[in-house]
């Protein structure tokens, strides 16, 4: 086993996250962030924005990276690892390039990148890697000293991210009414992405119907599932469901909806659903609108008794799992043998995402991979 407080060769780790407005002024310009270069009109923005404004324009999504932030920092201190956490944003302040720039400035020059995304996916994973890529040339064109930069491995199936959602949906289950309890019905809930991204997400081999996008899901779903069979004694029917499709409607993405998935649950006579959002690693704005405000109101509609479960968030379990990811990352970088942790049918996720893992439409430079434009 390696040490579990040496972390060289690395020297910082970066939170690598989506960002989010943090007041009515900032919703339209994040909201152009987001789109840039797809020529969508800042009046339909505005609209798209009205998610935001029910919230006072407030996105919960950085407050929370804060809350992992000190999380991460408070364990990583109990265990004694040396290691500073640096934060970054793709969307949104704090912006990756200017974060990245403070970490060359501090001396960093070995960086492990944690992305708050569990799963493998285009958006999830290779645009994160081309947003690294594209705030490394802004700094080689400052003429600084470009670090290298590798990123932490999928971790939807390492047990600190699992059960902290298995006691969330354990929670969810002894909420509901006695009565329509054992009865109730488990949805499990992830980002719709284009069937045809889906297709293609994972390494070459991978690629096929729903690629491991929907792998994973499906494996951490069961995985759930089973936990909360042995836990409670009653076996619950589930289904992968999907929320958030923001593409034009002639573009085939993944189904079922969740709305339309209660629908088809009310009408099969279902008296109880629990909505588990394991595609998402905190609470930020698609699981407070599309959950907890649409689906919500939907389940309400119906009169079908609903709950929905946690997200890991800032659980003491997640951060310690970010923990042993570094430590395991390092040793492997350092040459040693490593067993790593991982839980369910699929094993761990690789290191380093091969050549063709999750493309993109049209090719853009990466980073932290085979196929890395920055070494």
């Amino acid at each position: 086993m390696p040490d579990a407080r040496d972390v060289s060769p690395y020297d910082a780790l970066l939170l690598l996250s989506f960002g989010g407005p943090e007041g009515p002024d900032d919703v339209v310009p994040f909201l152009e962030n987001v789109t840039r270069g797809r020529g969508i009109p800042k009046e339909r923005l505005k609209e798209v924005g009205q998610h935001y404004f029910l919230f006072g324009g407030v996105s919960p999504i950085n407050d929370q990276n804060r809350a992992l932030l000190d999380a991460l920092r408070k364990d990583f201190a109990e265990h004694g690892l040396d290691l500073p956490v640096y934060w970054g944003n793709r969307n949104w302040a704090p912006y990756l390039t200017d974060t990245l720039r403070e970490m060359v400035r501090d001396g960093r020059r070995r960086i492990l990148v944690l992305a708050t995304s569990a799963y493998a996916s285009y958006s999830g994973c290779r645009q994160y890697r081309e947003n690294l890529a594209d705030a490394l040339a802004a700094l080689e064109a400052e003429g600084l000293e470009l670090p290298k930069v590798d990123k932490l491995r999928h971790y939807f199936n390492h047990p600190g991210f699992l059960e902290p959602m298995i006691d969330g949906v354990l929670r969810s289950l002894a909420e509901l009414p006695e009565d329509v309890r054992d009865g109730a019905h488990l949805a499990f809930s992830t980002h719709s992405i284009p069937t045809a991204s889906a297709d293609t997400s994972g390494p070459v081999e991978e690629h096929g119907d729903g690629g491991v996008y929907v792998k994973q899901h499906l494996d951490v779903a069961q995985q759930i599932a089973d936990a909360v069979r042995e836990r409670t004694g009653v076996d619950h029917p589930w289904q992968l469901v999907y929320q958030s499709r923001s593409g034009a409607p002639h573009i085939p993405w993944l189904e079922p909806d969740i709305c339309d998935h209660l629908d088809e649950r009310h009408a099969a006579g279902v008296p109880a659903v629990v909505i588990a959002p394991i595609g998402f690693v905190s609470d930020h704005m698609e699981v407070l609108y599309d959950l907890d405000t649409e689906a919500k109101a939907r389940a309400e509609e119906l009169g079908l008794p609903m709950r929905r479960s946690a997200t890991v968030g800032a659980d003491p379990r997640f951060a310690a799992a970010i923990r042993e990811l570094v430590v395991e990352r390092a040793a492997v970088e350092r040459g040693q043998d490593v067993t790593p942790c991982a839980l369910g049918a699929l094993g761990a996720s690789h290191n380093l995402c091969p050549v063709g893992c999750c493309p993109a439409r049209a090719p853009r430079p990466v980073a932290a991979g085979a196929d890395s434009t920055y070494a």
